[in-house]
């Protein structure tokens, strides 16, 4: 009898240093038992095996009888629970639709967009019924996920392949201290459906590469490029072109912000016509490497939010051909005009569509 349990013991141990699943290690145990009892009916009074595990069958069919009992009642338990829950979730909010009517729930959660003359009822329904990609889950992506949920956007995307860590959380307001160690994507999603359950939420946990962003980016109508890295940035430019997306861009640096709609579709210029190369080695240093002041990426990450709205819902005049920089330091915001470069690789008169 103390060889079995000690058995059992060093097998639920085991499994557990190995990562194995609580199930996997019941059934282990259960293995265990069965062995046992095989023993005990077959081999003789007398033997040695039979001896050591507890000589007669009648304890090990008693103990068996008690777990069996137990399973059954906590079946039982849980049978009742799944009956009072579907009992309750019958008088909730209905999942909602994605396009079609509101709920009166929805109504009163969007009623300060819906009183905007330039936005309305129609409106709010064009954000319902809109997919929008955001490339990236850290500091302008967090404030950007967070209010297009707020907004009622219907569909959201989100990729990126980072964990959340503890150095980001003085900026990347969507992730919590709980999340540290979590896939950005992930505690994005937990946030974002805590902030709205009406919205759906589609986290792709990996990394953008030239493989995936074209089909990718086929499902969105508006893409926002929220990176750290130039690879990335370029990389996402060509899909939105070759896709014939509008991508809305931003950057950070220290104290200094800036934001565009990158869109030839429309005539705009795309980002390689204003930025044909990375800068050297040293130039650009990332944020890790310079710096960032907390709020800056709330600021642009917000503004990138407010530009994907507008051209969603058609509202105001969206930052086509321009962009805005935004300095935090001495409180001063400017814009400049971008043209088209005729020569320009991607969205020029002879561009490199054939791959994105």
């Amino acid at each position: 009898m103390v060889l079995v349990l000690a058995l059992a013991a060093m097998l639920w141990g085991i499994g557990s240093l190995m990562g194995a699943p609580r199930k996997a290690r019941l059934t282990m145990i259960g293995v265990l038992y069965v062995g046992v009892l095989i023993l005990q009916l077959v081999l003789p009074a007398g033997h040695p095996l039979r001896v050591a595990t507890g000589e007669s069958p009648a304890l090990w069919l008693l103990i068996g009888g008690f777990v069996v009992i137990i399973l059954t009642y906590r079946a039982g338990l849980n049978w009742l629970r799944g009956k009072a829950e579907s009992k309750s979730n019958a008088s909730a909010i209905p999942e909602p639709k994605r396009t079609g009517t509101f709920s009166e729930t929805e109504l009163n959660r969007y009623a300060r967009h819906i009183v905007l003359r330039e936005l309305g009822g129609a409106g709010q329904k064009k954000l319902k019924e809109a997919r929008v990609l955001v490339i990236g889950a850290g500091g302008l992506g967090a404030p950007a996920l967070q209010y297009l949920a707020a907004a009622g956007v219907g569909t959201i995307g989100v990729i990126d392949d980072d964990v959340v860590d503890n150095a980001n959380l003085q900026r990347q307001v969507i992730h919590r201290d709980a999340d540290i160690g979590m896939p950005k994507v992930f505690s994005a999603e937990a946030a974002m459906k805590a902030q709205n359950p009406f919205v759906e939420v589609k986290p792709y946990n990996r990394r953008l590469n030239k493989v995936i962003a074209p089909k990718l980016f086929e499902d969105y109508d508006v893409i926002l490029d929220g990176t750290d890295n130039f690879e990335t940035r370029y990389l996402a430019n060509r899909a939105a072109v070759f896709m014939r997306k509008p991508l809305v861009s931003g950057a950070l640096s220290q104290w200094e912000g800036q934001l565009s709609i990158f869109d030839p579709e429309h005539g705009a210029p795309c980002y390689q016509c204003i930025f044909p190369e990375a800068p050297a080695d040293g130039l650009a240093p990332s944020c890790a490497e310079a710096g960032v002041i907390g709020p800056l990426p709330g600021v642009i990450g917000s503004m990138m939010a407010v530009e994907t709205i507008k051209l969603i819902t058609g509202a105001g005049h969206p930052m086509r051909g321009e962009m805005l920089i935004y300095d935090a330091l001495w409180g001063e915001t400017r814009k400049i005009g971008l043209e088209r470069r005729s020569d320009c690789p991607i969205c020029g008169s002879e561009p490199e569509r054939q791959s994105a």
